[in-house]
């Protein structure tokens, strides 16, 4: 009795460190948009080369994780994140360390080599530590770490640049790096030596075109050129590089991604759900932020202020929902979380103006973040449970590769929808400011009246008043563009409940007991 709860124990502590490792990588992509203008300036860099801060972490971590199944069956999950963690510690240095903007794009990528496996190599570790059938609870904790690193990120990030060097945004990763790779050392179990298997070379290099060309031309958003010649080249590249990685790892002995694990009817259904709701975490992650800084004019800490409540009430409920998965299945958490989150995106969208409180918007996303909660982690066990415990690894390579993508084809569709909304609103209000329309002409004969009793001559006043009055209209038209894509938001949380329907392990019993496994 004693050994079993040593090893429980053991089992326990190292989880806290895959849970340290998870946070640290998801918590740099974010805490590192905060300090974007900081080392524009620092660097003297211009948008578009600055950019590449963030566009070279995103594209690293986007083409390693595919190769993160192959090195596991190799080395075994615990060499291989080692290896990550010191790779990450490393690259945070490093950038920590860097006297241009030419070498923090390059230490970025190395930081993101071990960033982008940390976390699916995280999720195999953590099946390596607990049975199947007690897995909800400790795959609710380590999702607290991918849920509250992006709302946690503002904060930090916003605390650090007003307070301190903002290096020290690098820096802090240094000594957490050092203690998690210790006792990831000291805690984690080796695996079994592997018999040496044939490198997937047309599967590594296929991936790697398709997703970095993809993700790069995805991560413009809106701001999407399509007459620039590489955008249409790099995505027709990117599809074409995409179909050649399908063939051949359906054809390849020992393939880089073993794309037939989607066979498995319940792991497909929860990344086509997981993939739904990474539309509708945009609400959260994506608009929040710039609806509180761009329209409220709250700085970075204040709008971390405002979303820790919610990252809370997450980190809180998704190992309740874990442990509750264990007993009572998938189902009767995600369908109820799922119409919180619904009901309550709407809800957040329909708050979404000037006149709003902080603690109204805070309380909408606390619920919202109740249905996330609920939702969330249950979806995502009940998918790899579906998996044999020999195809975990790839599995996890999978499912990490298919959420990098969907997040980014997410932010690209919420970004479209707001532009394109905002700029079909402009014209219409636009369109109501003439001569004819009086309370248009009374706000700026008022603003006009305001200027001129500031010193302004009449027409320069009157010149202002027209500035003033056009900002107030773009203000307005891209209030109503975010509101609408939070609308959107809840046909993707929709879309994800009737699929959720479809799901067939009857009991989150852990030996994934399905009426029938395999899709025929």
């Amino acid at each position: 009795m004693e050994e079993n709860n040593n090893g429980l124990l053991n089992s326990w502590l190292a989880l806290f460190v895959v849970v340290i490792g998870t946070f640290m990588a998801i918590l740099d992509s974010s805490i590192a948009n905060i300090a974007l203008p900081k080392m524009m300036s620092v660097f003297g860099m211009q948008q578009d080369s600055a950019k590449w801060m963030i566009t070279a972490y995103t594209l690293t971590q986007g083409a390693i994780i595919p190769l993160t199944g192959y090195l596991q069956d190799m080395f075994g999950p615990k060499k291989v994140y080692i290896f990550s963690l010191i790779m990450f510690t490393i690259g945070s240095f490093l950038c920590g360390f860097s006297w241009s903007g030419s070498t923090m794009i390059f230490f970025r990528i190395i930081q993101a080599l071990g960033g982008g496996m940390i976390m699916p190599v995280g999720m195999t570790v953590v099946y390596q530590l607990f049975p199947k059938e007690k897995i909800g609870m400790p795959l609710g904790v380590y999702g607290i770490a991918a849920m509250a690193a992006p709302a946690v990120g503002p904060t930090l990030g916003g605390y650090i640049i007003e307070k301190m060097d903002w290096r020290m945004i690098f820096y802090v990763n240094v000594p957490i790096g050092v203690v998690a790779v210790i006792l990831a050392g000291i805690l984690l179990k080796n695996s079994e030596k592997q018999p040496f298997k044939s490198f997937d070379v047309i599967g590594f290099l296929s991936s790697t075109i398709a997703i970095v060309s993809m993700l790069y031309v995805l991560g413009e958003g809106s701001s999407i050129d399509w007459s620039k010649l590489e955008n249409p080249i790099l995505m027709t590249l990117g599809i074409l590089s995409l179909i050649l990685f399908i063939v051949n790892e359906l054809t390849h002995p020992n393939p880089l991604l073993d794309l037939r694990i989607l066979k498995t009817f319940d792991f497909s259904i929860s990344l086509l759900i997981s993939s739904a709701l990474s539309l509708a975490l945009m609400g959260g992650t994506y608009i929040l932020p710039m609806f509180l800084q761009g329209i409220r004019g709250y700085t970075p800490m204040e709008t971390g202020i405002i979303m820790l409540p919610s990252a809370v009430v997450m980190a809180i409920l998704m190992p309740i929902s874990g442990g509750l998965f264990d007993r009572i299945g998938a189902k009767p958490l995600v369908i109820p979380g799922l119409i919180i989150l619904g009901i309550s995106s709407y809800e957040f969208a329909e708050i979404m103006n000037t006149s709003s409180s902080k603690e109204a918007i805070i309380l909408v996303t606390c619920i919202r973040s109740v249905g996330m909660g609920l939702a969330m982690m249950p979806i995502s066990t009940v998918g790899m449970n579906a998996v044999k415990v020999e195809l975990m690894a790839g599995a996890s390579a999978l499912n990490n590769t298919i959420r990098q993508v969907a997040g980014s084809l997410s932010v690209t569709i919420v970004s479209t929808l707001i532009q394109s909304r905002a700029d079909y609103n402009y014209a219409k209000l636009a369109e109501q400011i003439n001569i004819y329309n009086r309370a248009s002409n009374d706000l700026l004969n008022t603003l006009t009246k305001m200027y001129v009793h500031s010193g302004m001559s009449q027409s320069m006043a009157k010149a202002s008043a027209i500035s003033q009055l056009t900002q107030m209209v773009k203000g307005q038209a891209t209030i109503d563009g975010m509101a609408y894509a939070v609308t959107i938001t809840v046909v993707a949380v929709v879309v994800a409940l009737i699929f959720t329907f479809f799901i067939r392990t009857r009991k989150g019993d852990g030996t994934a007991k399905h009426e029938v496994q395999v899709m025929h």
